[in-house]
């Protein structure tokens, strides 16, 4: 069996009933093999969807891959990238080092990114002073993840926002209606916009679209941007320098933030 040394990219994504889930998925994946054509970046869910985390790593294996960086397809560090992920991990066959990367969120770019969706919408940037929005995610029975929204809606003020709210699309409170609500209210609001903060389309993020049925403008998913290619991208490379300081059998290493 031939032996390869070069690590492969293995994605990990929640994985959805709604087909378009999928279909996104897979094309950020190619915007990512796009900005890095030498990578090999191959995707894993972790339910509804095919192929299975396992059945990826088992076929690496296979195929005499030896390193492998699986990378959470998450905004978030709750549960699944807490205990789901490294669980499914630790399944590997012997021999297959593992590499759990970092999420994604917190990060600048999604920042941009989110802000780009909601020019591509057709907020004018003119209007940034004036305009009130909604931070919207699918929201988390985890503490630790509604924590970083609220900060993320916090720091996302700061650049020049006449008002930032978090809202949730499901497990906590306000919901994307309530929100807007509140940012009418707000003095200087002008207008309200929606930002789903969220990667795919689905149950949750067709949630928030119906609660901002009152808001003047409504952002798309985060999808195939290619700031979020390059933030994946980056936390691979990441994940990558971590294994290199520390000198580690094949096996599942922590995540590297």
């Amino acid at each position: 069996m031939h032996r390869t040394y070069r690590p492969v990219l293995l994605v990990v994504a929640h994985g959805s009933r709604d087909p378009r889930h999928a279909a996104s998925v897979r094309a950020l994946l190619r915007t990512v093999r796009g900005l890095r054509p030498g990578l090999r970046v191959e995707v894993g869910f972790l339910d509804f969807n095919t192929p299975s985390v396992p059945a990826v790593l088992n076929s690496l294996a296979e195929e005499g891959v030896r390193d492998v960086v699986a990378l959470p397809l998450l905004l978030t560090r709750a549960f699944h990238a807490k205990a789901d992920i490294p669980a499914v991990l630790r399944e590997a066959p012997p021999g297959l080092r593992v590499r759990q990367a970092g999420v994604l969120g917190p990060s600048p770019l999604l920042l941009t990114a989110l802000e780009t969706r909601l020019y591509e919408a057709g907020l004018d940037p003119a209007d940034k002073p004036t305009t009130g929005v909604v931070l919207a995610s699918a929201g988390s029975t985890d503490p630790e993840a509604i924590a970083v929204i609220a900060e993320i809606a916090r720091e996302w003020r700061h650049t020049g926002w006449c008002a930032v709210r978090p809202a949730f699309a499901s497990a906590t409170l306000p919901r994307t209606s309530d929100a807007v609500r509140l940012l009418r209210a707000e003095p200087g609001v002008r207008q309200v916009a929606v930002a789903p903060y969220v990667l795919a389309p689905g149950f949750l993020p067709d949630r928030i679209a119906r609660g901002a049925a009152e808001a003047d403008v409504l952002a798309d998913v985060l999808g195939d941007s290619p700031l979020v290619a390059r933030l994946l991208l980056d936390r691979f490379d990441a994940c990558r320098r971590f294994a290199a300081d520390v000198s580690r059998p094949p096996t599942l290493l922590p995540a590297a933030s």
